[in-house]
């Protein structure tokens, strides 16, 4: 019996939004934004501190914790109270919160390397979201964005998110096997899910 989805996806492919109308349908929770604030909280984090490091380059570690952070609520790059601290930090309270989600059952995880994480529970789906560039910019224009920023940012987060993979999974992302489903979300939100709820179903019809 499926008891988690982990949801990864290209920047600006409507994975969040995907991820939210899933959690609904199946009546789970969704670990996004949630997500996010449980990590901050576990940190103890205060938001000042992210506003000062705004302002100036960041160092490689908090660009990549940026890029691994700021999927919660798709195009935006507002992660609360994210206190500045070392990567390995912050890859061990992520994969305790991924972990802990997983083991509540019934949730949705979006990102977070919660895939990787979870690639060996039994009753972990795991899919990835994809769209074509020109989508993705079309996406993040909708929610706000002006077309060099959408632009810049469709160029940019998924190649620091591959980073943080790489440097903690040493694999390339997305690498095909960790995933049961790969599906193009120009086919529409709605059917998405539906393909994904079908997936699940087919998955949990193989033999042990």
């Amino acid at each position: 019996m499926t008891r988690v989805i982990t949801i990864e996806r290209e920047y600006g492919s409507g994975g969040a939004e995907i991820a939210r109308k899933l959690a609904g349908r199946l009546g789970w929770k969704l670990w996004d934004q949630l997500m996010t604030d449980e990590i901050a909280r576990q940190m103890d984090c205060e938001s000042l501190e992210v506003e000062q490091r705004s302002e100036r380059r960041d160092p490689l570690h908090y660009r990549l914790f940026k890029a691994f952070m700021r999927g919660s609520f798709e195009g935006s790059l507002n992660a609360p109270r994210m206190k500045i601290v070392d990567a390995e930090c912050i890859r061990e309270v992520a994969e305790r919160v991924v972990r802990a989600a997983a083991k509540e059952g019934n949730s949705v995880i979006v990102g977070r390397g919660s895939a990787y994480y979870l690639r060996d529970r039994p009753d972990a789906f795991h899919v990835f979201v994809y769209a074509p560039f020109e989508e993705k910019v079309n996406r993040l224009r909708k929610l706000g964005k002006d077309e060099n920023e959408a632009i810049e940012l469709a160029e940019t987060v998924d190649r620091d998110r591959a980073a943080f993979i790489k440097q903690y999974f040493d694999v390339d992302w997305p690498t095909r096997h960790f995933f049961h489903l790969m599906i193009n979300s120009t086919i529409g939100d709605d059917a998405v899910v539906q393909t994904i709820l079908n997936g699940v179903a087919a998955f949990e019809k193989q033999p042990a």
